[in-house]
């Protein structure tokens, strides 16, 4: 799937309303995706959002710094150290980095982020990509380039949390990009993740492809005689 929408919604304080509710329903941890255009932006959205009821926010950091620039914060460890070092100020929540996959070296950009304290990484964000009608001759986004994500980028997104859990950053990695069954999820925890995401997934299948991805994993784990995912996170790198 490729799509250049952007982040269309109506922005953080009708938001809000909807993560008050969400937590007078919700059992689980509660985590709110933000971005911003700005280190200032990223922080106001965050602090907002944290006292809605928030219990973590995800930094999406593969957006524009300066809107039209095309410039992604994820590609600059500069700009991103300013980013989560203002956002850290402004909230006591957990702090997640969505890595971008766009960049020579994610385990530096990584490493970056990790400095500026971020608490979580969420590797990856979509790939830069683009598709073109043959009959119309033209790029079919209007945008030409958008992000393409689900299984096609489950090999770049698997080679990502690797190389960042080789790093040793000692804060938990979230694994995402083409999950769609628990052998996906599985691949993930083995380079290093200690949880998954799912996002393209659930347009590929039913809603239920939570519990069958869970239950997948819980099967696994008992036919290899595991009690916990936490003990296969990052046993591909003990060969």
């Amino acid at each position: 799937m490729i799509n250049a929408m952007g982040l269309p919604n109506p922005g953080i304080d009708d938001f809000a309303e909807e993560i008050v509710y969400a937590k007078t329903v919700v059992k689980v941890p509660l985590i709110v995706s933000v971005f911003g255009y700005t280190a200032e932006e990223y922080a106001t959205v965050a602090e907002k959002a944290t006292k809605a009821g928030a219990d973590a926010v995800e930094l999406n950091v593969s957006c524009p710094h300066v809107k039209d620039t095309g410039h992604e914060i994820g590609q600059h460890p500069r700009t991103l150290e300013e980013v989560v070092e203002k956002v850290k100020l402004a909230v006591k929540k957990p702090v997640i980095v969505k890595l971008s996959p766009n960049v020579t070296d994610v385990a530096e950009i990584a490493k970056a982020a990790v400095k500026a304290g971020a608490d979580a990484l969420t590797a990856v964000n979509t790939v830069k990509a683009m598709a073109i009608d043959v009959d119309a001759q033209m790029p079919i986004l209007s945008n030409v380039k958008g992000g393409l994500s689900g299984p096609a980028i489950k090999p770049i997104a698997l080679r990502c949390v690797y190389d960042i859990f080789e790093a040793d950053l000692k804060v938990p990695i979230f694994g995402c990009g083409g999950v769609l069954t628990w052998r996906d999820a599985v691949e993930f925890m083995l380079a290093g993740a200690s949880a998954v995401q799912i996002g393209t997934g659930v347009a590929f299948e039913e809603p239920s492809i939570f519990r069958d991805v869970n239950k997948g994993i819980q099967a696994y784990l008992q036919r290899k005689g595991y009690g916990s995912v936490t003990e296969i996170v990052g046993l591909s790198h003990q060969g």
